[in-house]
């Protein structure tokens, strides 16, 4: 199958990795980026899901591979930042504006802070958002918040939750951007698609995250989505 677009995408913990697999499957070309791409047999993530970048590419196949973040970047028509929340900013700087300015960055992170133990908090909410942020530092990226309210199997798999009866958020400034990323969403298999509109509204869906934690605690634990009911006008 010919690759349809060169994806980049920057981390390779367990969100990377699994939302890597799923591109490739759909034949897409990934470039995988990580701080140190010689380091392919330390197991990244935790529990049962960690594997090394190794067993990682045995599994996924040609039209992937792994190096700097750099090189992902400049690697992807699109570019999915799939590190945590704290270190987006500082990856994203040491990359540079050269490899970023005019891509889609699909922005899965969230601002978490887990620095004083659970539960936990988010260092930026309220009047800003990590989204915002990263739109701020590189005004000539494309940024669409899309995911980060999803455990990584659920991003790529919908039907996990309720036979995939729920909803996906966009954010972003770009029309154009977000239509890409819309077209991808669907191609992965989701249906309810809900554009909240500018960036702003990453605020929301960031900090989507504590009552979705304490939602999947409660239950002891779960994997949850949210789904938005439309009342129709009459």
């Amino acid at each position: 199958m010919e690759a349809k677009l060169k994806i980049g995408i920057l981390g390779t913990g367990i969100v990377g990795q699994t939302l890597g697999q799923k591109l490739v499957k759909l034949g897409h070309s990934v470039l995988l980026g990580t701080r140190n791409p010689s380091k392919l047999d330390e197991p990244k993530g935790r529990g049962p899901s960690a594997r090394t970048l190794s067993d990682w590419l045995a599994e996924v196949g040609a039209e992937a591979r792994i190096s700097t973040f750099r090189e992902a970047a400049n690697h992807g028509e699109i570019v999915i930042n799939a590190l945590n929340g704290g270190a987006s900013l500082d990856v994203l700087q040491s990359v540079g504006e050269t490899y970023l300015n005019g891509k889609t960055l699909i922005d899965t992170s969230n601002p978490i802070d887990i620095s004083g133990g659970f539960p936990f908090t988010l260092f930026v909410k309220d009047t800003d958002s990590l989204g915002e942020i990263l739109q701020r530092e590189f005004p000539n990226l494309r940024v669409v918040k899309t995911l980060n309210t999803l455990t990584a199997a659920l991003m790529v798999d919908p039907q996990r939750v309720g036979n995939g009866d729920h909803t996906v958020f966009l954010s972003g400034n770009d029309a154009k951007a977000k239509t890409q990323v819309l077209e991808l969403l669907r191609e992965i298999g989701w249906h309810d698609i809900l554009d909240l509109g500018d960036i702003s509204t990453a605020r929301g869906t960031e900090m989507m995250l504590s009552i979705g934690h304490a939602v999947m605690h409660a239950l002891n634990p779960a994997e949850i989505a949210f789904k938005v009911v439309r009342n129709k006008r009459p």
